[in-house]
């Protein structure tokens, strides 16, 4: 079992204990701003351990029942690596609801169509190592795809989600949510965490989730975290890396297209398919290619009826290399009976 070291300036922190109160009430204030101008990283006072990286099932077998046998929390933050800050965010909001934080890395093929970017897609382990170190993460699970999938992707059992895997996102990339429900599932038996926690950018892939957790009575919380976005709006993502500089200036359109339906919605608009229809072509004079833009119901993804209030607007585009996604929740004012 391998083991890493602390994320930067983590030393610093361990140990640290609240002092006694102090007579002078100016040594005191001096306190309070000298705690604040050094305070810790979120999450490093979780953990005064270093961050352990394994890569076998075996060594995070062992550690999981280490965890379970002294009545630990755990919570599970799955990525695929190349980490922002909307990642850290997830790691952030983990410690809030478990008193250990597993973390894994795994690019996962069985969630790549043909054509797609299984062998281009970003992999910098050791900086997301630093980064999963600074936010007081306590093991990564970084496996092999031979790890996962021992007789290999193709001949691996499969996880379906049949109602939310063909629509949407899954109309484009077919199979693809069903390699998302087949290694969550793994993960779920692997890990065995309390709560698993994803972000809400991918609408589509968190219904998908918290349907097979209920499908298969898996005991886990599922925790939905709020998309952390640019200063312009664009919702982070590991793929943003894949646009140009000009392409960059241009992608927060998809937000501010979202944000234009969303709008027309709590002002009242009925007519679906034409707010859809004008959301795909203010894409295409942005110079994006839509996949679509979609209207629906926020709890199931079902296409929304007059009378639903709670709404999501969904949207995937491409632009340049870049397959961005998008969504936007929406809370509209029921239509009175009989208008």
């Amino acid at each position: 079992m391998s083991v890493t070291r602390h994320g930067p300036g983590a030393e610093r922190y361990i140990g640290l204990r609240r002092l006694p109160p102090c007579p002078s009430p100016r040594l005191n204030e001096f306190r309070v701003s000298l705690s604040a101008e050094f305070a810790p990283p979120p999450g490093l006072l979780h953990n005064a351990q270093p961050m352990l990286t394994v890569k076998t099932i075996s060594e995070l077998r062992h550690w999981i029942a280490r965890q379970r046998g002294t009545h630990r929390r755990i919570a599970l933050v799955p990525t695929m690596g190349a980490l922002h800050q909307a990642h850290l965010r997830l790691v952030d909001v983990a410690h809030e609801h478990a008193d250990c934080v597993v973390a894994s890395i795994f690019v996962n093929p069985l969630q790549f169509g043909a054509g797609e970017d299984f062998e281009s897609y970003p992999r910098v382990l050791s900086e997301d190592v630093s980064l999963l170190e600074s936010r007081g993460t306590d093991l990564l699970f970084a496996p092999q795809v031979t790890e996962v999938y021992p007789h290999g992707a193709q001949c691996a059992a499969r996880v379906d989600v049949p109602a939310l895997s063909t629509i949407l996102c899954g109309a484009v990339r077919p199979g693809h949510f069903g390699g998302v429900a087949t290694v969550v599932t793994k993960l779920f038996n692997l890990v065995q965490p309390h709560v698993a926690v994803f972000g809400q950018k991918d609408y589509q892939q968190l219904a998908v989730i918290r349907c097979l957790t209920d499908e298969l009575n898996f005991p886990v919380e599922i925790v939905g975290v709020p998309t952390v976005r640019e200063a312009d709006g664009l919702a982070m993502s590991s793929r943003n890396r894949y646009l140009s500089a000009p392409e960059r200036v241009r992608a927060p359109v998809l937000y501010a297209v979202l944000q234009q339906v969303g709008q027309r919605l709590r002002e009242g608009a009925v007519n679906m398919a034409d707010l859809q229809q004008e959301a795909v072509k203010r894409l295409e004079q942005a110079g994006f290619r839509p996949e679509y833009a979609s209207i629906r119901r926020a709890g199931d993804l079902a296409e929304p009826t007059v009378a639903d209030a709670a709404l999501v607007v969904l949207a995937a585009a491409w632009l340049g290399r870049a397959r961005l996604i998008d969504n936007l929740v929406v809370e509209r004012v029921k239509p009175e009976s009989g208008t």
